[in-house]
């Protein structure tokens, strides 16, 4: 089939349109405030993942510990081919009965003579059983009590619990990496939209410095010198604008997002009052806000279950077992037609006494004991971390707010002078080297206020993190 020129240009119009769409299709857009991120981050982080199915995992083995004080039901069928009976050997009980029965009767031999019994009865062989045996059964064992079964039953609970906390641990760690990468990638905006305005002003002052120098009001040296700021300006922005880029990558990444996918910050601002508001309130804290303690409490408290589990050990342990069989016994392989199949069975009452394992038990508990101790300190040690944290927090916060303030009203007067400086220059009162080191310290005091903000966000996230409202 030979394809008109029209209906090939259609062909190549539809494929042209299918990979415009389909990178369209497949590519998402998401735009998230910081927490928003964060949930986001919970779902999707493979570390998260993983410690979800580390808590599932869990859980199937405590079904597998449930399943322990279950009954427990096993079916058999098995059948045996015997070619070969085994030969047994035995007193010769029929001439022992016979002479018996002749001795009680008074017979005597030819001569007259009591016949007596022999003093060799000798041996008799013969086959018992048959070639074909076959049987079908039933075995029932139930636990009546088994110490280290009962306290595994009452530890579930605490396991899964640990386990979930493990996972909140992992999100909280996650949480306060999103809130640094996103709050430093919302500085960077700020960065930019400082870096804009001032080349706006420098691109204006060019201008203007430019029509002067047309004028005879100035020189070509003073047009050159503040294109090379604009130009550095242009450049710095554009190394922002690719720490942005790869910042947003990394944000992805911890997030657990597709590289392909879009993400928009929505909180694109972040003002002083914003990084101060409602923090350094409150006088006091709580370990237990701290997910980390909470985990080492309940590990302690799995650790104390462990020290009972060993001590019931000791304890004798009791089931219930039971059989239901039936067997048939054949010369010929027929046990589907006709013949009998007897029935037997039987109930057990089992008790086990440990008596003496050679003083093992008794250093399982010990160890188990020692474990306990050395969490306890743990826990010591991680209240006495977060006193630390707490302590360092507040310094670092309040040092840092008092950085951003004062760098925020150093932005400003640089900003002033420069606008001072400019309009000397422009009425012929001051000289390019004036405006360019008002320029300079402008920019100079415009990257130390963005430094201290970031500095600021960093320790605010380090206080809520620390006391455990992050």
């Amino acid at each position: 089939m030979k394809l008109k020129p029209a209906s090939i240009n259609r062909v190549a119009l539809m494929v042209v349109l299918a990979s415009i769409i389909q990178p369209a299709i497949s590519q998402e857009k998401h735009a998230f405030t910081v927490q928003q991120a964060v949930e986001y981050a919970k779902k999707n982080s493979v570390q998260v993942k993983n410690m979800l199915i580390d808590v599932k995992l869990q859980q199937e083995v405590n079904r597998q510990v449930t399943a322990n004080a279950y009954p427990q039901l096993s079916g058999r069928i098995g059948a045996t081919y015997n070619p070969n009976i085994a030969v047994q050997s035995f007193p010769d009980f029929i001439s022992l009965a016979t002479y018996g029965v002749l001795q009680k009767e008074g017979v005597t031999d030819g001569s007259g003579r009591p016949i007596t019994m022999p003093n060799d009865i000798g041996l008799l062989q013969a086959q018992f059983g048959t070639k074909y045996i076959a049987s079908a059964g039933l075995d029932l064992s139930q636990i009546l009590f088994d110490g280290q079964v009962f306290v595994g039953l009452q530890s579930r609970k605490t396991i899964i619990e640990w386990a979930s906390k493990n996972v909140e641990v992992t999100e909280e760690l996650i949480k306060a990496n999103v809130h640094k990468v996103y709050y430093q990638l919302v500085v960077s905006k700020t960065q930019i939209g400082l870096l804009d305005a001032n080349i706006e002003r420098l691109t204006k002052l060019q201008f203007e410095t430019n029509e002067m120098f047309k004028n005879g009001f100035a020189e070509k040296l003073d047009v050159d010198k503040i294109e090379v700021q604009v130009a550095n300006l242009q450049t710095e922005k554009k190394r922002v604008l690719n720490a942005i880029e790869s910042g947003n990558l990394g944000l992805k990444l911890l997030m657990g997002m597709p590289m392909k996918d879009e993400l928009v910050l929505s909180d694109s601002t972040l003002s002083d009052s914003q990084i101060k508001e409602g923090v350094l309130e409150a006088s006091t804290y709580n370990y237990n806000d701290r997910k980390e303690v909470q985990y080492a409490e309940l590990g302690k408290k799995l650790n104390e279950y462990n020290i009972k589990r060993y001590k019931l050990s000791q304890v004798p342990t009791a089931s219930l077992s039971g059989s239901l069989s039936k067997n048939a016994q054949r010369n010929k392989f027929d046990f589907f037609g006709k013949g009998d199949w007897y029935t037997f069975s039987n109930i057990s009452l089992n008790i086990s006494v440990p008596i003496f394992k050679g003083f093992y038990t008794r250093s399982k508990i010990d160890e188990a004991k020692l474990t306990l101790q050395k969490t306890e300190y743990e826990i010591s040690n991680l209240k006495l971390t977060i006193d630390n944290q707490v302590q360092t927090a507040v310094v670092n916060f309040k040092t840092a707010i008092e950085a951003m303030d004062y760098q925020q009203r150093n932005r400003k007067l640089a900003e002033e002078v420069f606008e001072q400086t400019k309009k000397k220059f422009q009425a012929g009162l001051g000289s390019n080297t004036e405006i360019n080191a008002a320029q300079t310290d402008l920019k100079t005091a415009e990257t130390n206020y963005i430094n201290a903000l970031y500095d600021a966000i960093i320790a605010r996230v380090d206080y809520l993190k620390a006391i455990g409202k992050l």
